[in-house]
């Protein structure tokens, strides 16, 4: 049996590890989160004081999570799934599984998400929107860019997942298994 290409295992690895980088940073806002709502509710309920521009940083943190942590959730493999026939399955059938999904579905839903947000977000950047409420952060726009963010983040590891997914196919399983042994798990 022939070997990978190194060229592909080289470009799933790099696409990997900068999934893998940007979930690292990601999981730090969840302690932000944290820590301000912990700030928020003392400062609310001792001292009786309020913070607009606090409270919206919450939500802008919330999002981010969400949105830019999606790929390295798919990176993961902590995406939800229905997988009373999938579990079972062997490796070749589930890459099959796997393939058809991030070709039929998620790469042209991502790719709509992206298409239809374009101008919206455009927009946004170009009035420089800011908050609606007084004493809020002043940057919506890059709020709003994580709408196109999460989706070409999506897409860009979906394709690593459909390359690994070939490689499976082809009987490379044990290439594939080396590079998810490369992404290590972390606690935070």
């Amino acid at each position: 049996m022939d070997t990978p290409s190194p060229f592909l295992i080289g470009l799933i690895r790099g696409i990997n590890r900068f999934t893998d980088i940007t979930g690292r940073i990601v999981s730090w806002f969840v302690l932000a989160i944290v820590i301000i709502t912990f700030v928020v509710v003392v400062m609310r309920y001792v001292f009786n004081i309020g913070s607009v521009f606090m409270q919206e940083s919450i939500t802008y943190f919330h999002n981010y999570v969400i949105m830019l942590g999606a790929a390295y959730a798919l990176l993961k493999g902590a995406h939800v799934r229905v997988d009373i026939f999938y579990r079972p399955s062997s490796a070749r059938k589930k890459a099959w599984v796997d393939l058809l999904g991030f070709i039929i579905l998620m790469l042209p839903t991502c790719g709509f998400i992206f298409y239809i947000s374009w101008e919206y977000v455009l927009f946004s950047w170009q009035m420089l929107e800011g908050s609606q409420e007084a004493g809020g952060i002043d940057a919506r726009y890059i709020f709003k860019t994580s709408i196109l963010l999460m989706p070409a983040l999506m897409i860009l590891q979906g394709v690593a997942e459909t390359l690994k997914c070939i490689l499976v196919i082809s009987g490379h399983e044990s290439a594939v298994a080396a590079l998810d042994e490369h992404v290590e798990e972390h606690g935070l």
